[in-house]
C-alpha cells in the first residue's frame, strides 16, 4: 500500500468524542484530481482522513485524532454528530453523477490494508462499519451498490448478513442503528444499498426481514 500525505487544512478538535466509527464514501467528482484538490481546499470546507485512489495510493490527509468533515448532517443508534466519532475514508469513484463504475481490486485491497491497521488503533464494532448512505440516508447514495462490503466483511471488515426465515417491519431498522426520521422509503433503500445491492426499490420484504435479524444477532449491535 503507497500512502502520501496531502494535508487538508478542514479539521478540528473531536471535543472529546471516542472513535468508534468507520464510515466509507465515493468521491462523487469526475477526477481524483478534482476530488483532492476540494477535500484540501478551505474554502470547501469538507475533508476525511484519507482518500484511496484507483491503483491503491493511500492519501492522508488529517490526523486520526482530528475531527474530519465528511459525513455531514447525519445519526446513527441516536448519535448526531458522526465526524466526532468516526474515521471517514473516500473512495475514488465518480459515482452515480458522473459514471458509477466498479470498485478496482488494487483500491479494495489498500483499503482492507488501511482498515485493518484503523481497527487496531481505535476499538470499532463490526456494527459501526457503515456507508455514508447509512448514516445520511435522506441525502447520500454512497459508497452504493457495487461497493463490495461482503468482500470486506470476509477480511474482518464490517458485517454482511446471513438469510434467516424470520419477519421483521422495516420499523426494526431503528434497532440497527438507522435514523428513521429520514422517512422509511429512504432508510429502506440505504439498507438495500448496503446489505441487498442486487435490488434496490425501496419495498420492505421478507428477503430484507431476514437479513436485517441475521444482522441484529451479530456482536456490539
Amino acid at each position: 500500500m503507497r500512502r502520501v500525505d496531502m494535508p487538508s487544512p478542514n479539521h478540528d478538535d473531536r471535543g472529546g468524542a471516542a472513535v468508534d466509527m468507520l464510515v466509507l464514501h465515493y468521491t462523487g467528482m469526475e477526477t481524483a484530481k478534482a476530488a483532492l484538490e476540494k477535500l484540501c481546499d478551505p474554502s470547501a470546507k469538507v475533508s476525511a482522513h484519507y482518500t484511496v485512489d484507483e491503483d491503491g495510493t493511500v492519501y492522508a490527509h488529517v490526523p486520526e485524532a482530528r475531527r474530519a468533515w465528511h459525513a455531514g448532517v447525519s445519526a446513527w443508534a441516536g448519535a448526531t454528530d458522526i465526524n466526532a466519532r468516526s474515521i471517514g475514508i473516500e473512495l475514488v469513484n465518480p459515482g452515480h453523477e458522473f459514471g458509477y463504475r466498479d470498485f478496482p481490486d488494487a483500491q479494495i485491497a489498500a483499503l482492507i490494508t488501511l482498515c485493518h491497521g484503523i481497527l487496531l488503533r481505535h476499538p470499532i464494532a463490526s456494527a459501526r462499519i457503515l456507508g455514508h448512505s447509512d448514516v445520511a440516508p435522506a441525502r447520500k447514495e454512497d459508497p452504493g451498490e457495487r461497493f463490495p462490503w461482503e468482500r470486506l466483511a470476509r477480511a474482518g471488515i464490517g458485517l454482511w448478513p446471513a438469510s434467516l426465515d424470520v419477519n421483521l417491519g422495516p420499523e426494526a431498522l431503528g434497532r440497527f442503528g438507522y435514523d428513521l426520521g429520514a422517512g422509511l422509503e429512504k432508510t429502506v433503500i440505504a439498507f438495500q444499498r448496503h446489505f441487498r445491492p442486487q435490488k434496490i426499490d425501496g419495498v420492505w420484504d421478507r428477503d430484507c426481514a431476514r437479513l436485517l435479524a441475521s444482522l441484529l444477532t451479530a456482536p456490539g449491535v
